[in-house]
């Protein structure tokens, strides 16, 4: 297969200057570069874009994520958009670390054990989104589940601390569209951790070239919300 640049030069040329000068440099838009390829590789997941993620995860190991923090956004992905979605970001994120000469499997991140992991699991939530959430995994088992898998399986996992894994689950609901409720909620919870407003949009503006204006602005609006609601 040809290479991009050489069968679509003009398109390449504006994109790229987009993406990676005016998009990157905006003034008061800016991240630093370990936040900004996570908030990338998890938005990247979240929208489906396989081609896109081997093209920015090596650039994101030699920005400085670790293969461990890029381990950690595919495999918190799976709660927030299923494994059938998940899995090919998975393989490809394998064949990209073993050819840099990265041993798998990596050095395990769990903390919790099956006996523990809903009790950990909802002291997660209760500290991300407060008080209300205590006894919230007593109200039918997908909310158990959420308490003791989406939580107590993977918030509690060495590797990114909560304020990286609630940017990172705020990408993953902003890039597939249609969780704008669960999307709200999210940018509250990393709100009330300290990812505030001016921050996720800053977020938002560095994953719009990667999913275009409709969800970076519909993102906009529940941040918006959210901050309302404070």
């Amino acid at each position: 297969m040809r290479d991009i640049h050489e069968t679509d030069p003009e398109f390449m040329e504006r994109f790229e200057h987009f993406a990676f000068d005016e998009v990157v440099n905006e003034p008061g838009q800016e991240l630093e570069p370990e936040t900004r390829y996570l908030a990338i590789l998890a938005t990247l997941l979240g929208c489906q874009g396989i081609d896109e993620f081997r093209t920015v995860l090596p650039r994101a190991l030699d920005a400085g994520i670790s293969p461990v923090m890029a381990k950690e956004v595919i495999y918190q992905a799976v709660d927030y958009l299923g494994i059938g979605r998940v899995r090919p970001f998975l393989d490809a994120a394998n064949e990209i670390l073993e050819a840099r000469g990265v041993s798998l499997p990596l050095e395990g991140q769990a903390t919790t054990t099956m006996e523990n992991r809903l009790e950990r699991g909802a002291a997660a939530q209760v500290e991300i989104f407060g008080d209300r959430m205590k006894d919230a995994w007593k109200n039918g088992h997908i909310n158990r589940w959420l308490a003791a898998n989406c939580f107590g399986d993977y918030y509690t996992r060495t590797g990114l601390d909560y304020r990286q894994r609630e940017l990172i689950t705020f990408c993953f609901l902003a890039a597939q569209g249609g969780c704008e409720p669960q999307l709200t909620s999210h940018a509250a919870g990393n709100m009330r951790i300290g990812n505030d407003k001016e921050f996720l949009i800053r977020v938002v503006s560095q994953c719009l070239p990667y999913i275009g204006y409709p969800r970076s602005l519909n993102a906009i609006s529940c941040v918006n919300k959210a901050a309302e609601n404070q």
